[in-house]
This record gives C-alpha cells, structure tokens and sequence, in this order.
C-alpha cells in the first residue's frame, strides 16, 4: 500500500525514460513495479485468476482488449494535414505489457487484503498519508504550488488553472489540483470510517482528523471534490452499510450506462448545467465545455464501436486545414472508449463496478460490525473513483487496488457462505465454533 500510494504521491509527474522492447518507466510504472518486487522477493506466488468466474472474463478482457485493438489498427491514417501511423505487432505487445503493469495492484491487493485487517489497514495508510500530505498542501494554499518545480526542475501542468478566486490550490506531485483535492477527500471519507468504530490514529481521535482533514478539503478549492465528500462522509458515519453500499451500486450503474446515456442524448447534461449555474458561472461553463467536447469524441469513438482507434492519437480530432489536435479529453472514459472501444471500456469498468456489486451482495455474511462498516466504505469510495472516472482522467494505481480489495473480501465472504449455507455470518461461525 504505501509503494503504491508512496509513488503517487511523491514522484514526478511527466517525467519518464524508456528502454526498447520495455513498458515506459514513470511514476505509475516504478511503484508498482516495485511493489511487485518486494512481494515475489518475500517468497509470494502471485496469481491471476482465482478460479473462473466474472473477475476472471473481465480480467482476460482488461489485459487482452489492448492487443485486439492493436491488431485491427494497423491502418495508417490521413486527418487534413495530420498524418498518423498505424499499430504494429510490437505496439500491441507493449500495449498489453503496459495494462499489465497498471493493473498489478488489483492482483496483489485481491490475493493479501482480503481480510477484515487489510480493510482497516487501508483506512489507515489513507489517513496517515493525507494528514502527512496535508503539510505540503497547506504550504501550496498559502504560498503557491511551487513544490513540484523546487524540486523536480519543472511545472507539471497549467499554472493558471491552479488559481482560484485570490488563492491557488495546491498540485504538490499529483500534477493538478483536482487529483489533490480528490485524494484529501478519500482521507476525509477513510478517517470518518475509522470514527465510526472508535478508532484512534497516533493516539489522535479519528473523529478531530475527519474535522481538520474536511478543512484542507475544502481548501483545495474543488467543488466537485467537496461535494463528494460533503456526501461521502456524513454516510460512512452515520448510514447504515447497507445503504452506503445501494448508493454505490446505484453510482456504479450510472457510470456503466453513461456511454449508451450520452449516445442517444438521454444524460440531463443541460439540467446539471443549470444546476451547476447556481453554485457559479464558471463550474457551468466548464462543465458545459466538457460536454461539448465529449459529443465529437464520442461521435468519432462510434466509428470504431467495438474495439476502438488504439493509440498514437488516432481517437482524437484534428482540424482539416492545419492538422492541429483540437481534442480536449477530460473524462477517462471517453479516452477508454476512444482507445480501446466498447470492449475495453466495459473489461475496465466492468471490473472496477464488479466489486462493488459483489460487496453488494455479501455484506449481510460479514461477521463484525466494523467489518460492514470497512467493506461499505471502501466499497463507497470505490464508486466515487469510478463515476469521478466521467468527468475526470484520474484512474490510479490505488484505484485498482481498492478495487481488488473490496473484490478480495467480498469473495471470501462468500465463500464461507457456501460453505456454511446461506445465513448470515453470525450463524455460520457459531456453527464453524461448534464443530
């Protein structure tokens, strides 16, 4: 967890290096990659599929769906003035090398947090990580976001755009503003589940960090990001799980349908325009700037329905006469559909919905009442990720290990349902107790 999360955080965005025949090596690649290291160097086998089933369909889809799309992208093409090369068999290759990096993190965390204590621990690494990060943040809100250019020699993105009112947001080393106030809102959301089972983090009470993690919240100046977590915390502390878990669901389902909503015009964009409106003229206009530009990417995503226009550019849009990209691709999964097709935006979704559906479905088998309130809000903060997935690019390594540890525990609970029949948990360890 903090190798992954630790790379995030810390190292440089943009920067990479690239060996032949080898996947780039940046700050996605290195902590996962190391991550994987140190689990194979402590003598752990890792495994891929657990079984047949759903995960395992999906999984094959998610690590496949690259070279299939490569292979029927070895066209070249001619947009205006643009030229743009075709796939070749090599570029398949490390396109599958490529996912398979990036998705490590669901292996590892399916296979090792499984387990009520992994659950907490994630809660934890979440919480510890955003009040240290917190330091480096507040400096930024204050003085600027400087820290990546100090360090790194370089400014990752936009200035202008971490500019707010009379103040900045703060990137630190996530590259922009709106990946820094998402991650401190999964800090405010893990530390009210751990206030909700009486938990203390360095002897600090859970429910004083919720409070001073849900400031810097709110000073990272984000309004889609506070309005998750505006949601998002008052439901892990006080809802039921069950209903935390509805409400994922019901947001996950959101995500999946949207393609076919946008496609045949039936998502209310004008009416979250509007509503966008009474909060600020500027969320209205970028939120309407981001549906406009999704409708021709997603015009030209239909051309290639099934398996998409691969990589290189080839899904974007280039203006006839200068051969400029004009495209501006916000949300992942237009970029997902664009790449890699319906296929490839159902293997990577679906994957990432499938846990939560599960965990859905298994709560009711988990012994602990802790152990409900970790599942459900994991399994909450999940669903953020993945509708944040429409109108952001923010897909991250932890991302996937979130998902495979709500898969992990979801399994295994259902698994000694199996086993014990199907009654809830408390039953069926009192069964397992009596022998």
């Amino acid at each position: 967890m903090w190798t992954i999360l630790g790379g995030q955080l810390l190292l440089p965005v943009g920067a990479s290096f690239k060996f032949e025949m080898i996947p780039v090596f940046d700050k996605t690649s290195i902590a996962t990659l190391s991550a994987l290291l140190g689990f194979l160097l402590a003598g752990k086998k890792l495994r891929v599929f657990h079984g047949f089933g759903t995960p395992e369909v999906l999984i094959v889809m998610v690590l496949i769906s690259p070279f299939i799309t490569s292979e029927l992208n070895t066209d070249p093409l001619r947009m205006g003035a643009a030229w743009l090369p075709g796939v070749g068999h090599y570029d398949a290759l490390s396109a599958v090398m490529a996912q398979f990096i990036f998705f490590v993190p669901f292996i590892l965390a399916r296979q090792t947090l499984w387990d009520w204590a992994g659950h907490r621990e994630v809660l934890r690494v979440l919480v510890i990580s955003g009040l240290a990060y917190s330091l480096p943040m507040l400096f930024e809100v204050r003085m600027s976001p400087q820290l990546h250019t100090w360090i790194y020699g370089y400014f990752p993105h936009s200035f202008a755009q971490q500019v707010r009112g009379d103040g900045f947001r703060p990137i630190v080393f996530l590259g922009h503003g709106l990946g820094v106030a998402f991650f401190a809102m999964t800090t405010v959301v893990a530390a009210a589940a751990l206030w909700r089972t009486q938990a203390r983090v360095f002897k600090f009470s859970t429910g004083a960090i919720t409070g001073y993690l849900s400031v810097v919240l709110l000073l990272c100046k984000s309004l889609g990001a506070f309005v998750y977590g505006a949601i998002g915390a008052p439901l892990v502390r006080f809802a039921p799980p069950r209903l935390q878990l509805r409400i994922a669901v019901g947001l996950v389902l959101v995500a999946l349908l949207y393609p076919t909503l946008r496609a045949t015009d039936l998502f209310p964009t004008g009416q979250l325009v509007n509503l966008a409106a009474w909060v600020s003229d500027d969320r209205a206009e970028s939120l309407k700037f981001r549906f406009d530009q999704e409708k021709p990417l997603l015009d030209r995503a239909w051309q290639r329905f099934s398996f998409g226009w691969g990589r290189f550019g080839r899904n974007r849009i280039y203006d006839e006469a200068s051969g400029k990209d004009v495209s501006v691709t916000d949300g992942h999964w237009i970029i997902t559909m664009g790449q890699f097709g319906f296929f490839g935006f159902l293997a990577e979704f679906g994957l990432l919905a499938l846990p939560i559906f599960r965990a859905a479905s298994t709560l009711k088998y988990a012994e602990r009442m802790s152990d409900r309130i970790f599942l459900a809000a994991l399994s909450l903060i999940l669903a953020i990720n993945v509708v944040d997935l429409l109108p952001n690019a923010g897909l991250t390594p932890f991302t996937w290990l979130l998902a495979g540890t709500v898969l992990g525990r979801a399994e295994v609970l259902r698994a000694g349902a199996r086993q014990w029949g199907r009654y809830p948990a408390n039953a069926a360890m009192q069964k397992l107790r009596a022998g």
